[in-house]
């Protein structure tokens, strides 16, 4: 963009420069070099156009690089996101079943030492009786 400018500036001076010269009669040399000037500027302004083009190319490409690395990058993270809520589930689950099989042995237990004592009892009243 910047050469663009430069260009035309160039361009314009140019132009500035040919008005203000003595008016003097122009020979085909003289207007051969001012058509390679022109010719010139032309070319070099093709060339930055080009240039911005290719650098417009390269910065979406990156742009999309870009954009898709992020997509990767989340879902890499919702796929570690889902297995950490998987796993702690599991953990969850495990403890519970572990919880509920000490619970349910505490409570066997306690019907056993419920059951000893009360034969333990009928028996001491059974010999009680029998005195």
């Amino acid at each position: 963009m910047k050469k663009q400018i430069l260009s035309l500036a160039v361009i314009a001076l140019l132009a500035f420069a040919v008005q203000s010269c003595e008016k003097k009669e122009k020979t085909a040399e003289d207007e051969l070099t001012l058509g390679n000037k022109v010719d010139s500027l032309t070319t070099d302004i093709e060339e930055v156009k080009d240039s911005a083009v290719i650098k417009a190319e390269n910065a979406a490409a990156k742009a999309k690089d870009a954009t898709e690395n992020a997509a990767n990058d989340v879902k890499d993270a919702t796929k570690k996101a889902a297995n950490d809520v998987e796993n702690a589930a599991k953990k969850t689950a495990n403890d519970v079943k572990d919880a509920t099989k000490k619970g349910a042995e505490k409570v066997e237990n306690a019907a056993k030492a419920a059951k000893d004592g009360t034969v333990k009892t009928a028996k001491d009243v059974n010999e009680a009786l029998k005195k």
